[in-house]
């Protein structure tokens, strides 16, 4: 029954790529796209999974002004799990070959979100920087997994600064979105995936901040999610 509910799940996200293809089309490179692609795709697929996502600190997360989102990244259902969290002009970071995965790869790009290409690492936090402007004049928001990879929810893994160079430089705050660890596995007869714990943490200010803080930032944002997954795991 697991096996079903997880195959239904992601059959429904190039179903539903199909009809937001449309709107992509008729208003492509808007950022508000992918807040409302995020809002369908996480909803039919926790209900299609049957997972349960208890929220804390919902009213953390910056709906005023462009944020940096940095959250930690488990398994490919994160998707599921935080795509209805997005805060309004929300663009994402991605590696290129999202790109050839059918319909949602065109509308990610069509969604003007930010692609990484993983053989050119050593650009990225140049590609980082690049995303400034998006957010001082364009008023966008980032996302950000800053493991760079999947933890398969063996706890938090070492962060890459790219996000730190692009909230330091844009003056933006970093709101860490904080999951409790899961596995990708479904529990008793009916499949359904155990409840998995958000919390959104108040955003730390990058104001006045430098590039010789982005150290002792990374440090803090790193103890302080740590903590928060222990606790919430």
């Amino acid at each position: 029954m697991g096996v079903l509910r997880k195959v239904l799940a992601w059959l429904s996200v190039p179903v539903i790529s199909v009809f937001a293809f449309v709107l992509y089309l008729a208003r492509p490179f808007n950022p508000d796209n992918n807040r409302l692609y995020g809002w369908v795709v996480a909803k039919v697929g926790r209900f299609l999974l049957g997972m349960k996502r208890p929220l804390t600190g919902a009213e953390n997360m910056p709906f005023d002004r462009p944020t940096v989102v940095i959250a930690n990244h488990q398994h490919n259902d994160d998707l599921f799990l935080m795509g209805d969290l997005l805060p309004p002009r929300t663009v994402a970071v991605g590696k290129s070959a999202l790109i050839w995965v059918p319909f949602f790869g065109q509308i990610f790009w069509l969604g003007g979100n930010v692609i990484l290409n993983r053989a050119r690492s050593h650009k990225a936090i140049a590609v980082m920087q690049a995303t400034t402007n998006a957010i001082t004049q364009d008023r966008k928001s980032l996302w950000v997994f800053p493991e760079g990879t999947r933890s398969r929810g063996h706890g938090l893994q070492a962060f890459k600064k790219g996000a730190f160079h692009a909230a330091v430089a844009s003056g933006a705050p970093i709101t860490m979105v904080c999951n409790s660890e899961y596995q990708d596995v479904a529990r008793g007869w009916l499949g359904r995936r155990e409840p998995v714990r958000t919390r959104i943490l108040p955003p730390i200010e990058t104001a006045h901040l430098t590039s010789d803080d982005i150290p002792a930032l990374v440090k803090r944002c790193h103890q302080e999610m740590s903590e928060a997954i222990a606790a919430l795991s």
